[in-house]
């Protein structure tokens, strides 16, 4: 047995579940499934599916890896480098940074265009440094600015053309147009990753092992964990549960899964399982929020669903509990949400409105951004936002009251920070402070990271969001060599384009800007309270 348990706690949650666990019994699916039958998701994603199920298996394929790994990290360490830098989004570094978190090794991952997050990073180790690019279709706008800026620094640094592409690992499908550029600038290695993956679902193929491997982490007991799962999922298992417990009780209502950790040992599963789920099922007006906490908690009402990964707590009342090692966690919320998918009725393995803000971004980078008065200032606030939604202000402490009371019933809030993890770090303590304000799930992303993620969600499941956006002026903005733009108006025309997409579809949409991202971070908690 792999150790992946769901165990149901509340009585109410385990009769939905356990009814919609007998229908996809008595439907066969996990045998389809094991299958490879692309029908389970209805005619509409029949020739997605057909192309998106080799998550299934892709662990035994990517055991294939691991020599040839072995080889590159003692021929990098041989050199003096180690230090391994990921430059990928979504799919392509969420599982990555899991992995390396829990087995605690050194890891810098770049999903970020925010100028001083990636110009910390540029300045970390650089001779030491290895990048480890990935990107499936290999036009990802965010990666392809970090390799760039990345190839420069070398060359600046004093490194040869030659020497300079030498530090460059790629992780790209089979095909993409990548390839050619790592030939070009004479990468040191490209890993092709198992092509019938979606990117979300491939913590377990190239791109969840090649820049784990690189950094130091055990891989192969990843793998071996994911595997023992595998070969149970042929007849009626746990991740099928899992599954059930999902779809049924989003079908039932409860939308909002609440998501905590408790004692697992796994630090972030989350954050990969967040991007997952949210991407994955938020279409068609349909789809399951992923709320991350840092605790389990009882906030919310009766449209929440609380599950917890590890051990039971001491109080917090989860609905439900998962158990299992980090690789069989990876397949198990894989297929769970690939069953859940299949339940609401929807294709889990497309993502039809990303491409949305990414027209955006690109549009408003040839164009300009757009033109736009603050409708309040308060110190290091700008407060953008419609007049008639945002009412008679005069504090901070009345936006944010504007903002929650916009949020609808069997709704949410969700603070879009594009700003520095890091060095802004403290722009996250947002979001449990307004969730002790309000009886609404409250969210959090760090932007342009969640366009990969939960934008899916914001912008194609049930349009019952409210958005509050954060961005922040650019004290030194970097060049992008080769392109017209920096890093900062690449970050703006993000920050911009998704704002316009919420606003069309008459979303409540706030933006905060701070012309002082310390003083206005402090503002802002201070107006919370």
């Amino acid at each position: 047995m792999t150790g992946f348990i769901v165990e149901i706690l509340d009585a109410a949650v385990r009769q939905v579940a356990e009814a919609a666990h007998e229908e996809l019994l008595a439907d066969d699916v996990p045998a389809k499934l094991a299958a490879g039958d692309a029908t389970l998701w209805g005619p509409d994603a029949e020739s997605e599916a057909a192309v998106r199920l080799g998550w299934l298996t892709t662990a035994a394929r990517s055991r294939e890896l691991l020599p040839r790994l072995a080889e590159l990290r003692q021929e990098l360490a041989d050199e003096g480098i180690d230090h391994v830098v990921l430059a990928g989004m979504g799919g392509s570094s969420l599982a990555p940074e899991v992995i390396c978190r829990t087995a605690d090794v050194d890891l810098t991952v770049l999903d970020t265009t925010d100028p001083g997050q990636v110009g910390a990073a540029l300045a970390d180790r650089l001779q030491q440094t290895v990048v480890v690019v990935s990107s499936k279709s290999g036009g990802t706008v965010e990666t392809d600015s970090h390799r760039r800026a990345y190839l420069q620094a070398f060359r600046d640094a004093g490194l040869s053309a030659e020497d300079a592409g030498r530090r460059f690992v790629i992780v790209t499908d089979p095909g993409s147009p990548f390839v050619a550029t790592a030939e070009e600038m004479g990468a040191r290695a490209v890993f092709l990753a198992d092509e019938n993956v979606g990117g979300r679902y491939s913590a377990l193929t190239a791109f969840g092992v090649v820049p784990s491997a690189l950094a130091g982490a055990d891989v192969a007991t990843l793998l071996d964990q994911a595997e023992t799962l595998a070969a149970e999922l042929d007849g009626d298992n746990q991740a099928l549960l899992l599954g059930a417990l999902l779809g049924g009780a989003a079908l039932a209502g409860r939308d909002k899964l609440l998501l905590a950790d408790h004692d697992s040992g796994i630090v972030g599963l989350g954050d990969w399982a967040e991007q997952l789920i949210a991407e994955s099922t938020g279409k068609l007006g349909r789809g399951i929020l992923p709320v991350v906490l840092d605790q389990p908690t009882t906030v919310g009402s009766g449209d929440t669903l609380a599950v917890v990964t590890g051990s039971a707590p001491d109080a917090g009342g989860a609905a439900a509990l998962v158990h299992g090692p980090l690789g069989a966690q990876f397949l198990g919320w894989e297929y769970a949400t690939a069953v859940a998918g299949r339940l609401l009725g929807i294709n889990p393995f497309d993502q039809p409105n990303v491409t949305e803000s990414k027209d955006n971004t690109q549009r408003l980078l040839d164009s300009g951004l757009p033109d736009a008065a603050p409708a309040a200032t308060f110190g290091a606030v700008e407060v953008y936002a419609d007049a008639d939604r945002l009412g008679d202000v005069q504090s901070l402490s009345d936006v944010l009251r504007a903002v929650l009371a916009a949020v609808p019933e069997q709704g949410y809030l969700a603070v879009l920070a594009y700003l520095d993890r890091f060095a802004d770090a403290s722009a996250a303590d947002l979001r449990p402070m307004l969730a002790r304000l309000t009886d609404r799930p409250v969210t959090f992303g760090w932007g342009p990271r969640f366009l990969h993620s939960t934008g899916q969600l914001h912008k194609g499941g049930p349009l019952n969001g409210t958005f509050l956006q954060i961005t922040g002026v650019v004290a030194e903005d970097l060049p992008i060599p080769g392109r017209d733009y920096t890093f900062g108006g690449l970050q703006a025309a993000q920050a911009a384009g998704d704002l316009q997409a919420l606003a069309g579809r008459q979303l409540p949409a706030y933006r905060l800007h701070l012309t002082d991202r310390p003083a206005g971070i402090g503002q802002l908690l201070e107006a919370v309270q």
